[in-house]
């Protein structure tokens, strides 16, 4: 884990949720993951948009040309935690494309412009959106 992901997360947990820095004011989550090789959890704090009771969270990596590590893993084992407003949630993840994508990808970059900075910077075809589904 990075030294900036892990002071992000110590800093949610030791408040309740809130971080400053670059997601001050910000929803973010943690997210609980099983390595697709490897098996061993992994935790990464992600911004996320509400819809209706589930989560999205976006595979943006900051506008690289690959996908994040976590993507791959949640697509290996779809079942995951997540911390989230003081809570913990078991979660199934899914991949979601089309019309319900568009939706909530279009909703992300107009309450959250530096995703389509993300969107213009990407090689790839589309920046991937996950929906996290309590279970």
């Amino acid at each position: 884990m990075s030294d900036w992901n892990k002071e992000i997360i110590e800093e949610f947990r030791s408040n309740d949720g809130a971080v400053g820095g670059h997601f001050e004011g910000r929803p973010l989550l943690l997210l609980h993951h099983k390595g697709a090789r490897t098996g061993t959890t992994r935790v990464s704090p992600l911004m996320y948009q509400t819809v209706g009771g589930d989560f999205a969270v976006f595979a943006s990596k900051g506008g690289a040309d690959t996908n994040p590590d976590w993507f791959h893993n949640l697509r290996a084992n779809p079942e995951a935690t997540i911390e989230v407003s003081g809570d913990t949630v078991h979660v199934e993840a899914r991949v979601i494309e089309g019309k319900e994508r568009d939706e909530i990808w279009d909703r992300q970059k107009r309450e959250y412009p530096q995703f389509a900075d993300y969107e213009e910077k990407t090689a790839r075809d589309q920046i991937p959106v996950v929906v996290l589904h309590p279970v």
